[in-house]
């Protein structure tokens, strides 16, 4: 028998209230498992608003330890009952170092581990670099009881070199939960499209789904008035041709899902040579940080 994966993508809208965010998230794992999904992935910080629009101290006391996070104890737990795999995006806290991280929670409740989120973007309402250390973990991929899953959080989603190592260490499926929306300093630009596009261009690349799940829906900002981030959703799932086969619109409030055959995936990606043609020998100029010359 073929071995089939259904993934889920998860797009809401948070508030300030964790127990609300966390009861909105678990009402929608519990709706995609139902439908069938075995690895359903919520969107980036799901704990709370989307805190980076500004630099503020008073957002660093939402951190915890990623094994002791509410939101993963309550995925772990949501996880084992229904038989379902969350990777779960939170706010962490290891001494006196915080990263947005990301937890793999497989489908006995297991939590398998921690990515540390490695692209840490800085810019107009995304001030990422005030709260977030770069990760330390490398990228990671991990075997879940449906398969092996590489994950990047957001702005790791642009760059084509994680997406090929992930590919490269063995993953059968990209997850990556994502914060982004508006753009303050430009309101006429408008990235929905190009964040897909990079993504499905990485599902082409690789032979291999990606899943992007988006927030949506407007987060004033608190402390100033008239301000706000408005997240334009769309989340989906790509296949390995990079077709939108499963697809959310801009104030979607759900889940998308999609089926993959994952035996055939792993032929089909050999027959495209992607990996076979590589030469790793001419590609020293990409770690270094500018060329030779």
């Amino acid at each position: 028998m073929p071995r089939l994966l259904k993934l889920a993508a998860l797009q809401a809208s948070f508030g300030p209230n964790l127990a609300t965010n966390i009861a909105t998230t678990s009402n929608l794992v519990r709706q995609a498992a139902a439908d069938g999904a075995q690895v359903i992935l919520p969107p980036e910080l799901f704990q709370g608003p989307y805190f980076c629009v500004a630099q503020e101290e008073r957002w660093f006391a939402e951190a915890f330890p990623w094994r002791q996070h509410p939101c993963v104890r309550a995925m772990s737990d949501l996880a084992s009952e229904l038989g379902v795999a969350i990777p779960t995006s939170i706010f962490e806290r290891e001494g006196p170092h915080y990263f947005n991280s990301l937890v793999m929670i497989d489908a006995d409740g297991q939590a398998l581990g921690v990515y540390r989120k490695s692209h840490i973007p800085d810019g107009p309402g995304y001030q990422e670099k005030y709260y977030f250390r770069p990760g330390d973990t490398g990228f990671r991929v991990w075997d879940t009881r449906f398969g092996r899953l590489g994950v990047g959080i957001c702005w790791d989603q642009w760059y084509p070199e994680a997406a090929r190592i992930m590919t490269l260490m063995g993953a059968e499926a990209l997850l990556y939960p994502t914060a982004i929306g508006s753009e303050p300093h430009d309101p006429s630009l408008d990235t929905a499209l190009p964040w897909r596009r990079a993504m499905q261009g990485h599902a082409v690349s690789n032979v291999i789904p990606v899943v992007g799940a988006n927030r949506t829906g407007l987060e004033p900002w608190e402390n100033y008035p008239g301000g706000g981030q408005r997240f334009y959703g769309s989340s989906f799932i790509a296949n390995h041709r990079g077709d939108l086969v499963g697809d959310m619109g801009r104030d979607d409030h759900g889940y998308c899902a999609a089926t993959f055959d994952l035996d055939f995936l792993e032929t089909h990606r050999a027959a495209w040579g992607f990996f076979r043609d590589r030469r790793p020998d001419l590609y020293g100029t990409l770690t270094g940080s500018r060329p030779a010359g």
